[in-house]
């Protein structure tokens, strides 16, 4: 499903929601602002796929955990919610666990992700055991298990620096 596709309420929230995200984020960074047209890496600042990965993954903030949830009203755990999201915004079909999804994804540099991308952690002891979808400005979207709920937190917060393995890419 494409964002033309949701219902006009649901585009509203999304709407309301990418231009908190755009007006609120910047402030928070401790980087500068950077000139309009340069990024950071080698790669461009966004496409068109980044923005749709990151409207449905912000729509889906709040949503229940579950522990090999696929779908939003059943809940998500941090692969699935990956899965739903690309299946849904691109139409690339991601599945398996955490590790596969690492596996098959065209590796990054950290400095280098942009919206859309998926960062990866080592929250049980095992490589590769957690997945989330980097929204921009050190922040990204997941399902953990802890606190049950869907929800937004930073790449340099202490728990998730310490536990970052890698970052992948499935778009151009």
């Amino acid at each position: 499903m494409t964002i033309e596709r949701l219902p006009a309420n649901i585009k509203t929230i999304l709407a309301a929601l990418a231009a908190g995200v755009v007006l609120i984020l910047p402030g928070c960074s401790s980087l500068p602002p950077s000139q309009p047209g340069t990024t950071t890496g080698t790669r461009p600042a966004a496409t068109e796929q980044g923005r749709e990965i990151t409207f449905f993954a912000l729509g889906l903030i709040d949503t229940g955990y579950r522990f090999g949830g696929k779908n939003p009203e059943a809940g998500l755990d941090c692969s699935g919610m990956v899965s739903y999201i690309y299946n849904n915004a691109t139409g690339i079909r991601l599945g398996g666990s955490a590790a596969d999804i690492a596996r098959r994804g065209r590796p990054i540099a950290r400095d280098e992700l942009r919206p859309g991308d998926l960062v990866f952690f080592n929250t049980r002891n095992a490589p590769f055991s957690h997945v989330g979808v980097y929204i921009g400005d050190d922040r990204f979207v997941h399902a953990p298990s802890t606190n049950g709920r869907v929800r937004v937190d930073q790449l340099s917060a202490k728990y998730y620096a310490q536990r970052f393995e890698a970052a992948r890419s499935y778009i151009d």
